[in-house]
């Protein structure tokens, strides 16, 4: 029989701490697949990529969408988580600001596909969007009026408005494989640099 603390919380809590990480290392990997080879990837790719077999996946997740609103979810909390980490470690703000998009472009490649993942729920959809506003307009702000109050970018750029602009150019990638949006992403980012 396992051994419990004092508190009697002993063997079930290290358990829930396994079983978080298990998730959270599973949807990495299911982020990255996405990232890569979209959200209609095989389950199997998924699943190799995690170390899991399928069944883990289909326990957690029973449907695809299930998978893609966990990842959506999992995406834009480490985007907002990491702002603030950027802007403490990163050279400048500016330098925070730049890692961060790049993280949001990851983020907008993976859910640009929730949309067909989740056609029969727009109101799932909807509630997921707003979601994603709440949490990455403030961390986006945050980022620019650093950067505006460090003298490296021009004041006047709002956070939505970098947002909606990131997300314009990562469309460009459906119709041309050659299309890189990190590097029109850097354009525009380097149009709000101080003259």
């Amino acid at each position: 029989m396992p051994s419990t603390s004092q508190s009697g919380e002993g063997p079930a809590r290290s358990k829930r701490a396994d079983a978080q990480r298990n998730q959270q290392t599973l949807l990495a990997a299911a982020a990255d697949v996405f990232v890569t080879s979209g959200v209609d990837a095989p389950i199997r790719e998924i699943a190799a990529r995690a170390g899991v077999g399928m069944g883990t996946i289909y326990r957690h997740f029973p449907t695809r969408s299930d998978l893609v609103v966990a990842v959506y979810r999992h995406q834009v909390e480490a985007c907002a988580e990491a702002g603030p980490s950027l802007l403490a470690d990163a050279g400048s703000p500016l330098a925070a600001l730049r890692q961060w998009t790049d993280l949001f472009v990851d983020f907008l490649v993976t859910k640009h596909g929730l949309a067909n993942a989740l056609q029969s729920d727009s109101s799932g959809f909807a509630a997921l969007h707003t979601y994603f506003l709440d949490r990455l307009v403030p961390v986006c702000a945050q980022l620019l009026d650093a950067a505006v109050g460090a003298g490296e970018i021009r004041p006047g750029t709002h956070a939505y408005e970098l947002m909606r602009g990131i997300g314009n150019l990562c469309i460009g990638r459906d119709s041309d494989p050659g299309y890189d949006p990190r590097r029109m992403v850097a354009l525009l980012l380097r149009g709000l640099r101080q003259p």
